[in-house]
């Protein structure tokens, strides 16, 4: 029963994934946007959860990616809920992208969940290939809420 039920909750944040960013068309700033964030030469990004549509159990949630040196990144995020909730979890994904992309690609991605708790954090530190943008989307569950958050592009020199 707890392997179909995180099956489910993979799904449901896959799903959550998919939905919960639209594309934003480049304003006539100088500044590329790609899927929402901005590519930037920004050390740190923090994003925060998005409207939760029904709520009774998802406080806030973020995403965090910090420049830590060429090709060097800290990335994860935080899930808090309202109260004590049976299970609470955060999805965590890591994409990239090039200055002339129009979409990011997939590049890693974890997850972690806790149990009779009020929130749940997960971070790594990571080895990346430098000359790209990178960026954090973090899928937030507490109880029967989800959301999602998402953080601008920091451009990660080469090593």
């Amino acid at each position: 029963m707890k392997r179909c039920m995180s099956i489910c909750c993979v799904f449901a944040m896959a799903l959550g994934l998919s939905f919960g960013v639209s594309t934003d068309t480049q304003a006539a700033s100088s500044v590329k946007v790609i899927d929402g964030s901005q590519l930037t030469k920004d050390a740190e990004s923090t994003g925060y959860n998005q409207k939760v549509a029904r709520g009774e159990d998802l406080l806030t949630g973020y995403s965090k990616i910090v420049r830590m040196g060429p090709g060097e990144i800290y990335a994860g995020g935080t899930t808090i809920a309202v109260h004590n909730v049976e299970r609470i979890g955060i999805g965590v994904v890591i994409e990239r992208a090039k200055e002339e992309d129009t979409e990011w690609s997939f590049y890693d991605t974890w997850q972690k969940f806790n149990e009779n708790a009020d929130r749940v954090s997960s971070k790594k530190y990571l080895d990346v290939e430098g000359d790209y943008y990178y960026r954090v989307k973090c899928v937030h569950s507490a109880g029967e809420d989800i959301s999602s958050s998402f953080t601008d592009g920091i451009y990660i020199e080469e090593p």
